[in-house]
């Protein structure tokens, strides 16, 4: 019997009644009648300003029939911030209108990570300028598998370092897998491990049934952009890359991938998810930069994606998954806790940690920035509506 059924038809009925007192409960007290949009706001500024809940911005201003487009608020509009009679007073039309969260204030924190299916049809790095151990910036590196490449063609150096994948079992709840990679983007011995517990997935789900299994993905770490100076030529096996004067040490082994013009949004609307997940789907499986825990403005790996339903500007809120505990009170005071049967076990809530927005979306993964928290988000808490009481 999955023990969760219950707690997730709570939940729901939970999050239905948030979500229909959420228009009426939102305004902060204390607020002004009005407000004068001013040059360098954004919607996320005025709303986490005079907002309970900052995400719901596109709901409370649509629901005002002044407001034909929530997106276009011009410095010089009046806002009303009263509950009844909302009216937005336009003011003079000279400047560009407001955005969500400009890329601008968020872009020094991003790290130029993305998710790929496979990598091992991408050209890699065979060699080093003197055949050193690394490179960096300014140097030289030799590319195999990119014959007929023109000069000046330009290419970002990138790393296979981790591998997702998801144990999708009967009961509650699934098991992510993170496995690290090897300088060739081989799975390293003994890493396929569940990012939480560091148990071995395989033993997990031989003690609890599994539907199936999936990769999510490979994730590639940019280590820095180059310029094509020669192609193979003159019986050449290897096209000569000359490092940009900045970025991350390169390595035999990296791998390549054309440059992208613009690899995030120029603006991000931030909105709540688009559905509820099933307890256990959606988790945080890893930090940016190897890291087991982060605060605001770290970059976390977030175990969905745009198969989802989630795309750019989704918010959630994060929770401590709550833990099972023994019932030593009630059965036999001092005891092996271990030793306590699971019947006389006392579940315990999910503890809030903070909201993250995601930034970048791929098919089965998305990246997301933590925008606020009252404690560190970790590898695991689980995701939910950022309305979410419980």
């Amino acid at each position: 019997m999955d023990m969760m059924k219950p707690l997730r038809a709570v939940a729901a009925a939970a999050l239905l009644t948030v979500a229909a007192y959420a228009v009426s409960q939102d305004f902060r007290d204390g607020h002004p009648d009005t407000y004068t949009v001013k040059r360098g706001d954004t919607l996320w500024d005025i709303s986490a300003r005079f907002l309970k809940r900052p995400w719901l911005w596109p709901e409370i201003w649509q629901a005002n029939p002044q407001i034909r487009n929530p997106h276009l608020i011009y410095p010089g509009d009046v806002i009303s911030l009263a509950y009844l009679d909302r009216v937005v007073t336009p003011g003079p039309r000279t400047e560009a209108p407001i955005t969500g969260v400009p890329l601008a204030e968020v872009e020094p924190f991003l790290k130029n990570l993305r998710v790929v299916d496979s990598f091992e049809q991408l050209p890699y790095v065979v060699g080093l300028e003197e055949d050193r151990l690394r490179a960096t910036g300014g140097q030289v590196v030799y590319v195999k598998g990119l014959d007929g490449v023109q000069p000046g063609t330009r290419y970002a150096v990138v790393r296979p370092t981790v591998r997702y994948g998801r144990i999708d079992r009967t009961q509650c709840c699934d098991i992510m897998t993170k496995a690290d990679l090897d300088f060739r983007g081989g799975r390293i011995a003994g890493t396929n491990l569940d990012p939480v517990s560091g148990v071995d997935p395989l033993w997990a789900s031989l003690l609890v049934p599994r539907k199936g299994s999936e990769i999510l993905g490979h994730e590639l770490m940019q280590q820095g952009v180059g310029t094509i100076s020669r192609g193979t030529v003159g019986g050449i096996e290897a096209a000569t890359l000359v490092m940009d004067g900045f970025g991350r040490e390169i390595r035999v082994g990296d791998r390549l991938i054309p440059v992208e013009a613009q690899p995030y949004d120029l603006q991000f609307f931030p909105h709540p998810p688009k559905a509820q997940f099933e307890y256990g789907r959606a988790r945080v499986i890893a930090v940016a930069d190897m890291l087991t825990a982060g605060g605001p403005r770290d970059v976390v790996a977030l175990s969905v994606g745009a198969r989802d339903g989630v795309d750019n500007g989704t918010v959630f809120s994060s929770w401590r998954v709550g833990e099972t505990t023994a019932d030593l009170v009630a059965k036999g005071g001092e005891r092996d806790p271990t030793s306590v049967a699971r019947a006389d076990r006392v579940r315990l809530p999910d503890e809030f940690a903070g909201h993250l927005m995601v930034f970048r979306t791929f098919d089965k993964v998305s990246y997301a920035l933590v925008m606020d928290s009252i404690r560190p988000t970790r590898l695991g808490y689980e995701l939910k509506h950022p309305d979410a009481a419980y």
